[in-house]
């Protein structure tokens, strides 16, 4: 238990422990909520790294030979609950996750191209700015393990691994920072 401090004058106290926080984040694990799929047309026209085998032809030569520029799709869930620990400057989890690649062929039919283990460290940091209460979100470390199905060639790791985090970087650093966006204080 900690001892809360003695207010002089109106103040905001938040406390959060690593009971709500790993309370939530088993929530929404349970739930099925932590899982998303990517399709070629949801990016962005100019992001440089389309969802299509002609992009993958830099991990995966093989694949593009094998499906000549046809979308892909990416599934992406939690394999396991998220793990946060509360420390006072900031908010540390490590995220358990998984990527499944798909071709999409011309009938739909999704054909398995890999599947990558991803497990990541984050740091999010509570931020006050005059009567505004915020936060900001760092990767701090990511880890890909691939496996692939059988008879597709293997992934250059260290190429995807570096696409991975210009991603991350890019969009989903940015997306978790624009839900922490500072917030007037009552």
């Amino acid at each position: 238990p900690k001892t809360l401090p003695t207010a002089h004058e109106p103040m905001l106290l938040l406390a959060v422990t690593e009971l709500v926080a790993n309370s939530a984040a088993f929530t929404y694990f349970t739930a099925g909520a932590l899982h998303r799929t990517l399709s070629s047309d949801m990016l962005p026209r100019r992001f440089p790294f389309q969802l299509r085998t002609k992009s993958m032809k830099v991990f995966s030569p093989q694949l593009q030979e094998r499906y000549p520029d046809q979308p892909m799709e990416l599934h992406l869930w939690a394999r396991q609950q998220p793990l946060l620990s509360c420390h006072p400057d900031a908010l540390h989890g490590t995220l358990f996750s998984s990527a499944e690649a798909f071709v999409v062929l011309p009938n739909a039919t999704r054909v398995p191209a890999f599947l990558l283990n991803i497990d990541a460290n984050v740091t999010g940091k509570p931020t006050i700015t005059r009567n505004r209460l915020g936060g900001t979100v760092r990767l701090t470390g990511l880890v890909p393990d691939p496996e692939l199905p059988q008879g597709l060639p293997v992934l250059q790791v260290k190429h995807l691994e570096t696409v991975l985090k210009f991603g991350l970087w890019l969009f989903g650093v940015p997306q978790a920072n624009s839900k922490c966006c500072p917030r007037p204080v009552p």
